[in-house]
């Protein structure tokens, strides 16, 4: 066994049975939720995630990644959330880490004021109204360094910089900005990430076994294997805005949703379009079997106060059945689930709309049925921001059983953007944001 197999066992080890012990703030009470419901959803409970500094967090899984973690605070796992084997109990992931954006001369700039974050998986306890860390793994390549969050590519990704944006950092070609989570039977992860946008395969220890990713891609220097299994019209994904959604099907298939539509041909008409794309994929044969094209409601019908439609953005699917997903359609302020059913006569998979040649694409057709396109049909299921006790910016959902989902959201680290996200002295000024695990009984079973 490599010396970095080794600290990667003793590692998890120590998060699995000492960190809750060494960080006594772990456990924060909150009220549960009394709200009066909307219509027959209602929230039945809301617990809340307790204070951790990032640095002790991410010292206790890879000694030394993190040398200054500016005051911030553990976050971010809410990116998704997945039942584990005990009631309560649910995997959780971070997203790449606390991240920003500060305008430099009239330009925004991607800040990693923790660079040496590495993205994890984190198993939490649900218990009363207390959100409990009971293990965490962190990503690691096959030579065992970490996994950074930062971005992969010059030219394709934002350049990243430091905490105040007037420091270039370099890239990583490992960096993940890790989105929805899946465990598969044999223990094994399966991640989403917006960078490629890629599908990641994961051991029960947190190392990365392959990264699937679009054709043409040429990601390059990557301490693990990168395999160019995805159709290339995924190299038009919107910046910040690839996979985001990740569901596993009964039979082991996994579902992959892009957040928001491609810019295909330009920005402009990804910004403009309310047509996204799910994609299917075979872990058996480590190929996408079929894709569908999914249409958004208006903006205004998702988020009432929102006019953009560039603010719609998928963030979570969930099997609930051999082939019915409940699909998450949100800004970042409303959400609503959708109940849709994936046929086989909706597979447009290999056809013109995988041709980035095709005029119009898919993405620019005002009303894609009418052009003959299989758009995925779908049923309101709840609009969660008719119910009150949801937080804003819901990434995850996960079916606890017939008629009750369990809801985490993303509090961004407890960051904002803008120069003041930082006090003079480099310490986060924290949004006071938490992040919570919101129960929601649905008025019928699904």
């Amino acid at each position: 066994m490599s010396p970095h197999a080794a600290g990667r066992r003793r590692a998890h080890r120590s998060v699995a049975t000492g960190l809750p012990l060494a960080l006594a703030a772990v456990l924060v009470a909150a009220g549960t939720a009394t709200a009066a419901p909307c219509g027959d959803a209602r929230v039945v409970r809301t617990a809340t995630l307790g204070e951790i500094p990032l640095g002790t967090f991410s010292n206790a899984l890879l000694p030394g990644s993190v040398a200054d973690d500016r005051g911030v605070k553990l976050g971010g796992i809410g990116s998704d959330i997945y039942p584990a084997d005990r009631k309560g109990e649910y995997w959780t992931v971070t997203d790449r880490g606390p991240n920003g954006q500060i305008k430099v001369d009239g330009k925004k700039r991607r800040t990693f004021p923790v660079p040496g974050f590495d993205p994890a998986i984190v198993k939490i306890r649900v218990r009363g109204n207390s959100v409990e860390v009971i293990d965490a793994i962190p990503l690691t390549t096959a030579s065992g360094k970490a996994v950074t969050g930062l971005s992969d590519q010059k030219g394709r990704d934002e350049a990243p910089y430091t905490y105040d944006a007037r420091t270039p950092l370099s890239y990583d070609p490992d960096g993940l900005d890790t989105e929805g989570i899946v465990r598969a039977g044999d223990g094994t992860f399966w991640l989403v990430d917006e960078y490629g946008p890629s599908l990641v395969h994961v051991s029960a220890r947190g190392e990365v076994l392959a990264r699937y990713v679009p054709e043409g891609l040429g990601l390059t220097g990557a301490d693990y294997p990168v395999v160019e299994a995805l159709p290339s019209v995924l190299l038009h994904r919107k910046g910040n805005r690839g996979f985001e959604g990740l569901a596993q099907l009964p039979g082991g298939d996994l579902v992959m949703a892009l957040q928001s539509p491609l810019s295909l041909p330009d920005g402009d008409a990804g910004d403009a379009s309310r047509t996204t794309r799910l994609l299917r994929f075979s872990p058996r044969i480590k190929a996408v079997t079929a894709e569908y094209a999914y249409r958004f409601d208006p903006v205004n019908v998702v988020d009432p106060g929102e006019d953009d439609t560039s603010e719609l953005k998928i963030s979570s699917v969930v099997a609930v059945g051999p082939d019915r997903l409940l699909v998450e359609e949100r800004t970042d302020k409303a959400a609503r689930l959708q109940l849709v059913r994936l046929g086989r006569g909706a597979d447009i998979l290999g056809g013109p709309w995988d041709d980035d040649t095709t005029s119009p694409s898919l993405e620019q057709l005002d009303d894609p049925a009418a052009a003959g396109v299989p758009v995925l049909s779908k049923q309101l299921v709840v609009d969660l921001g008719k119910v009150a006790g949801v937080p804003r910016k819901i990434e995850g959902v996960a079916r606890v059983d017939h008629d009750t989902l369990a809801l985490v959201n993303d509090n961004d680290f407890g960051m904002t953007d803008g120069e003041g996200a930082f006090d003079a002295q480099g310490r986060l000024v924290d949004s006071g944001v938490e992040t919570t695990v919101t129960y929601v009984r649905l008025p019928r079973s699904l």
